[in-house]
């Protein structure tokens, strides 16, 4: 079974008993945490021994997407998961992320964490996984993810500006999980995507489902799904703390 877990969708910062962006992505006995926003290193704890995540991967430095990685490396090097990461025959916690963010880290030189670089594209393999890269439209070096098994596929735009475009992986995307941070009246103030962007970047794309995420909390998140629903021509989902979607 492959399955998506949000552990946050919180866009910017979280809402009241919300959390910033964070996803677990399984198949096939392989996890990944996409995204660590700030409260979801918590609710992962929820769903799943952090002991059995294979990778973490950031999609870029803004602060709601990968601060509570500092609270994973703290439990790896010296809280539960201390004799996993840190012990005789363990093995290391590996974080993917574009360059620049490891200088960031108060773990960026720890012995436990293995960083590795994302390329602004490029693919590798994590466990049962295929794992693709391009760069979006942020501003700052962001990477949106692909990941692929036994023919089925994921797309995360992690934060983009419409400059980007879900067609960029080169592959039919069956789900697709996109930033809809605000509405169209919003449009052009931030290098982010409304609702209706969202769903005319799916629809042009040929995505099979489209998810939407990173709804500014003051923001209505009906208005959002039903913009991008207008523009996608399929029903949408919301995101929503603790949904568990399969792909």
């Amino acid at each position: 079974m492959r399955t998506l877990t949000v552990l946050g969708c919180d866009g910017s910062w979280p809402g009241p008993r919300g959390a910033g962006s964070g996803y677990l992505v399984a198949a096939a006995g392989t996890s990944i945490l996409l995204d660590a926003g700030p409260g979801t290193f918590s609710e992962l704890q929820r769903h799943i021994d952090p002991d059995d995540i294979d990778a973490v991967v950031v999609s870029h430095a803004h602060p709601d997407h990968w601060t509570d990685l500092e609270s994973f490396a703290t439990w790896a090097g010296y809280g539960p998961g201390r004799e996993r990461f840190r012990g005789a025959g363990g093995r290391p916690l590996v974080v993917y992320a574009p360059p620049g963010l490891r200088e960031l880290s108060h773990y960026g030189d720890a012995t436990w964490v293995q960083w590795r670089d994302l390329a602004e594209s490029g693919a590798c393999t994590v466990g049962a996984l295929e794992v693709r890269v391009t760069s979006t439209d942020h501003g700052i070096a962001t990477r949106a993810v692909c990941l692929s098994h036994g023919g089925a596929t994921l797309a995360y735009s992690a934060d983009s500006g419409p400059g980007w475009s879900v067609k960029s992986f080169g592959v039919d995307v069956g789900t697709f999980l996109c930033e809809a941070t605000y509405t169209q009246e919003a449009e052009g103030s931030m290098l982010h995507l409304s609702g209706r962007e969202a769903g005319a970047m799916a629809g042009a794309a040929g995505v099979g489902r489209l998810i939407v995420t990173h709804r500014w909390p003051t923001v209505s998140a009906d208005e959002v799904r039903r913009e991008a629903e207008l523009a996608f021509g399929h029903p949408v989902e919301q995101a929503s703390m603790g949904a568990v979607f399969s792909w």
